[in-house]
């Protein structure tokens, strides 16, 4: 038995994360400061002995007694990190400084939640681990971009200075239940869109592509990049590199919900990436890991979440809530 810190425990990823670690006989404490989680994620596991939570921003430096770190605290969606770009910047480089301190202090091993946005908008495709990426240090997105990309600097110097065992998983886009419908995300707002029978908001042509990986998948391979033995040099994606449209995501969304929703065409957002697609190949080769969770029974666990989801009183993550307060 571990115990295991999950920074970000509360949100989307995190909250399932932890769900697999205390499924695995492992105790896990919980961290967050609910600027994106939600407590309703971590309910259930209240009530399980080895399950404990608390709240606090990763930009303050934590003193507790684990065995290894996940450190997930971060928005992640662009309507979540751009809403406060220099607390975002300050969660990834602060947030990843303190987190490594902790791991030097008890010599655990930890990993960093990276991401795909390292790559910006890429000229390779699909995206290698050892491409550098195309991204733009004064555009909106680089709050999170360039703030992920100095946290996976971090960890490897803290990695060759301090022999702390590090990890880094460059995560792609992700889906599943839990996420929040008003995150701004391409799969919850289409779901959430043709479930009211709204217009579904398409940015750009529709012709830019994505490769989605749902949730169970994606905390699969981040337990899997954990636990395999030997020293991890470099990152490793984590994806699906099944891709496709934007557009015809639309259109399958809308008819597995028999929609009524019509297309709308709004324009394409800043620094938006034309293609993202993970090469996965080193993840199958080190963790014997690739996704099995086909889109569209992803999507139908997905919907099935929201259909139930819109029935209740859902309350916005905090920092919109104020927004909409002001």
């Amino acid at each position: 038995m571990k115990r295991i810190l999950v920074t970000g425990g509360a949100g989307f990823i995190g909250s399932h994360l932890c769900r697999k670690l205390l499924h695995g006989g492992d105790d896990v404490l919980c961290l967050d400061n609910y600027f994106t989680g939600n407590r309703t994620n971590i309910s259930q596991l209240l009530l399980n002995p080895s399950f404990e939570i608390v709240r606090h921003d990763i930009t303050f430096p934590l003193y507790v007694e684990v065995d290894e770190i996940y450190n997930l605290a971060c928005p992640a969606s662009p309507v979540h990190y751009q809403h406060d770009p220099v607390q975002t910047t300050k969660t990834s480089v602060i947030g990843a400084i303190n987190m490594l301190g902790l791991a030097k202090r008890l010599h655990a091993r930890i990993l960093q939640a990276s991401t795909s946005e390292v790559y910006g908008d890429p000229e390779i495709h699909p995206q290698r681990e050892d491409y550098r990426g195309l991204v733009n240090i004064n555009g909106p997105r680089a709050c999170y971009d360039e703030g992920k990309r100095c946290a996976e600097t971090l960890f490897y110097d803290y990695q060759r200075q301090h022999r702390i065992d590090v990890r880094v998983a460059r995560i792609f886009n992700t889906y599943g239940p839990r996420m929040h419908p008003q995150d701004g995300r391409v799969v919850s707002n289409f779901i959430v869109q043709a479930l009211r029978n709204e217009p579904i908001t398409i940015y750009g042509s529709g012709s830019q592509t994505r490769s989605f990986c749902f949730v169970d998948d994606l905390v699969e391979g981040l337990v899997r990049l954990m636990n395999v033995a030997g020293e991890v040099a470099g990152p490793v994606n984590l994806g699906n590199p099944n891709e496709i449209s934007i557009g015809q995501l639309a259109e399958m969304i809308v008819e597995m919900t028999g929609s009524q929703s019509t297309i709308e065409y709004r324009s394409l957002p800043q620094d938006d990436p034309r293609q993202r697609c993970p090469d996965i190949t080193r993840a199958a080769d080190l963790l014997h890991w690739q996704p099995r969770v086909e889109l569209k029974e992803g999507l139908t666990r997905t919907i099935a979440y929201f259909d139930e989801l819109l029935g209740k009183a859902i309350a916005p993550p905090q920092h919109l809530e104020r927004r909409v307060v002001a």
